[in-house]
């Protein structure tokens, strides 16, 4: 099997395969300098070089041409502190053409050879006069690149109304599909506002939790079944997967209790559950005093 190491061109994102060459001594942590699609760049070591199927390795594996150098960093640094600028100045190029797209940031390779501008736009955008104005002002190559509201909210950062920060810019290195069927499985209210998270779409944390709700909810019994309380018969009115206890209605009566999953049985188990048999000898002596005496 061939031998490649992952490499992450960004603190949180896409972990690539690169052939390591000559360089089977990378460690994780470690900083280099790669070739891609779109020149060099600078990436950071994530998974040490070792074997893996060829099946998983895509057809144009880019090879790590050497470690990064203590005045790769200085560059890109200094590229760095220059974007807050540069964004400021092609929002306002954006303007003076008057075109109908959000400029949300933009990015320097670590030498300064490529200045990439993450945008986002409702529909086509012809910006080729755009890329001349840029490239003549900024005298770089120019590349626009259009990303989507996930990716968008990604790049401008920021916290969730659960307090923390948003697990796509903190932590999150690919977007998984969220679908509303995740929602209901956690029998959330579909209000757009309620399930939504910044970026407008549904929140990425619905995914991260099906698991746990998925497994919860195998083990509670359904809406609507009679379970068996040390207060009667009851039908499962609401479930709780995570404090593990379902709110049920007293059959006959309009009481609701709350009880522990432990505290109770599902009714269809119990009419299932095998009866003990009577003993052989009292078969037959029942048998023996019904029938009838011989004539």
């Amino acid at each position: 099997m061939p031998t490649v190491v992952g490499i992450s061109l960004k603190p949180v994102s896409k972990i690539y395969y690169f052939s390591p060459g000559r360089l089977d001594d990378l460690t994780a942590g470690e900083y280099v300098i790669v070739e891609t699609a779109r020149g060099q760049a600078l990436g950071q070591v994530v998974m040490p070089p070792r074997e893996v199927p060829e099946t998983e390795i895509p057809a144009d594996l880019k090879p790590v041409l050497r470690r990064a150098t203590a005045w790769d960093a200085i560059q890109q640094d200094q590229y760095h502190q220059r974007e807050a600028e540069t964004l400021a100045r092609t929002r306002e190029i954006v303007a003076q053409q008057n075109l109908p797209m959000k400029v949300v940031g933009v990015e320097y390779s670590f030498d300064g050879s490529r200045l990439t501008v993450y945008f986002s736009a409702e529909k086509r955008v012809d910006f080729r006069n755009l890329v001349k104005e840029l490239s003549k002002t900024f005298r770089t190559a120019v590349e626009m690149r259009q990303i989507g509201a996930r990716d968008e909210a990604r790049l401008l950062n920021g916290y969730g109304r659960c307090g923390y920060r948003l697990c796509c810019a903190a932590w999150m290195r690919e977007f998984a599909p969220v679908s509303i069927r995740l929602a209901k499985l956690q029998d959330l209210p579909l209000n757009p506002e309620e399930i939504s998270g910044c970026c407008g779409r549904l929140l990425c944390c619905l995914r991260h939790e099906s698991d746990v709700y998925a497994e919860a909810l195998a083990r509670l019994p359904q809406k609507r079944s009679k379970v068996l309380t040390k207060h009667g018969e009851a039908i499962v009115e609401r479930v709780n997967p995570l404090k593990e206890t379902v709110v049920a209605r007293l059959e006959g009566s309009e009481t609701l209790i709350e009880v522990e999953m432990s505290e109770l049985v599902t009714a269809e188990a119990d009419k299932q559950a095998p009866r003990p048999r009577r003993a052989r000898g009292r078969r037959r002596s029942s048998s023996r005093r019904r029938a009838k005496p011989q004539a």
